[in-house]
C-alpha cells in the first residue's frame, strides 16, 4: 500500500484574470476550487493510474472539512486528523499575462495530533511506501521527516521524499529509498546555480553519497534523471504547451512510484514518470488517464 503525508493541506482558489492591474478591483473570468498540497497530488494521480493510496495529514475548520471532502471526491481513502483549532489554509493563485500566488500560513500542530500521526504510521507494514511530500509547518519543526523516518525504519517501508532545503538534508540522512528535489532546489542545497543535466547529475550523486538510495532531479521542460548505486538515466521530455506546471513534480513522483510497482525497474519508471509530469503541465489541474497516455503512448 502507498500512503502519502501532507502536513500542511490546502484549498487552492485559482482565479482566471484576463489583465490584472494592482491596486485596483479585478473581476474573474473562472474560478476553480481544488484540493492541494504535493501529497495529496500523488494521491490523486495514483488513483487515476489504478494505484491504491491512503491519504494522511493535518486538516482543521470549515477548509479542512472541504479539503477532506474533495479528496474523498476524487474517490481516494483518507485518515486526516482534525486538529482542534485554526482553519486549513487557502492557496490563492492569480492567473493573468502572469501568475501570482498567495499561500496562507495554516494552523498550529499541536503535540497530541502529531501523537495521533505517529500512531497511524504505527500500521505501516514492510513493503509499503510512504511519501512524504511539501514542507512542514513550523509547528513541526524541520526534522520532522527524519523524526517520521526513524519512527518506521524497522519495518522496513520506502520513504519517498519531496521537500527542500533543511527538511530535505535532514531527510537524506535517514537513508530514503528516493528523493525527488527539482533541479532549483538542487542547486540551493549546494548553494550553486546549476546548468544542464551533467553539472544535475554530479549534485544528485552527492545527494546519493549523504545517503539517498535514489535520487530524481525533476528539470521542468527539460525532463529528468536518476542516479542511484550504479545506475543513472536522463529522459527527455516530450514538447508541449506548458499550461500549468503545479502539481507535474507530483505527478511525475506519482507515475514513477506505479510504474515501479509495476516493473521494479528505475529506469522505465522514471520515463514513465516523466511522462506523467510532461502531461500534467498541459492540464488546467493533474491530468487525466488520457492525458498521460497521450503523452507516454500505450
Amino acid at each position: 500500500m502507498v500512503f502519502t503525508v501532507t502536513l500542511n493541506p490546502s484549498l487552492d482558489y485559482i482565479m482566471n484574470i484576463s489583465n490584472m492591474v494592482c491596486g485596483q478591483v479585478n473581476r474573474s473570468e473562472s474560478e476553480h476550487i481544488y484540493p492541494g498540497g504535493k501529497g495529496i497530488n500523488v494521491s490523486l494521480v495514483l488513483k487515476t493510474l489504478g494505484v491504491k493510496s491512503v491519504v494522511l495529514g493535518f486538516i482543521a475548520g470549515f477548509t479542512g472539512r472541504q479539503i477532506k471532502a474533495e479528496v474523498g471526491r476524487f474517490g481516494c481513502a483518507e485518515k486526516f486528523i482534525e486538529l482542534p483549532d485554526g482553519i486549513s489554509r487557502i492557496n490563492v493563485k492569480l492567473k493573468s499575462s502572469e501568475e501570482t500566488e498567495i499561500n496562507g500560513q495554516g494552523p498550529f500542530i499541536d503535540s497530541k495530533s502529531k501523537e495521533k500521526l505517529f500512531s497511524q504510521l504505527g500500521e505501516l507494514a514492510e513493503g509499503d511506501i510512504l511519501v512524504l511530500a511539501g514542507n512542514a509547518p513550523k509547528s513541526l519543526g524541520m526534522g520532522i521527516y527524519s523524526e517520521i523516518m526513524d519512527s518506521v525504519a524497522e519495518k522496513k517501508v520506502k520513504v519517498v521524499v519531496d521537500a527542500s532545503g533543511e527538511q530535505l538534508i535532514k531527510a537524506v540522512e535517514k537513508r530514503p529509498f528516493l528523493v525527488k528535489p527539482n533541479i532549483h532546489e538542487l542547486g540551493e542545497i549546494f548553494g550553486v546555480e546549476i546548468r544542464g543535466c551533467g553539472q544535475a547529475a554530479e549534485y544528485a550523486a552527492k545527494l546519493c553519497d549523504m545517503g539517498a538510495e535514489n535520487v530524481i532531479v525533476s528539470m521542468d521542460a527539460g525532463g529528468g534523471l536518476i542516479i542511484s548505486d550504479g545506475c543513472k538515466c536522463y529522459c527527455k521530455a516530450k514538447e508541449i504547451k506548458a499550461v500549468n506546471t503545479t502539481g507535474a513534480g507530483d505527478s511525475l513522483v506519482a507515475g514513477f512510484i506505479a510504474k515501479y510497482l509495476e516493473c521494479q525497474n528505475s529506469e522505465e519508471a522514471l520515463r514513465f514518470g516523466v511522462a506523467v509530469g510532461t502531461a500534467a503541465a498541459g492540464c488546467e489541474y493533474l491530468p487525466a488517464l488520457e492525458d498521460i497516455i497521450c503523452i507516454y503512448g500505450v
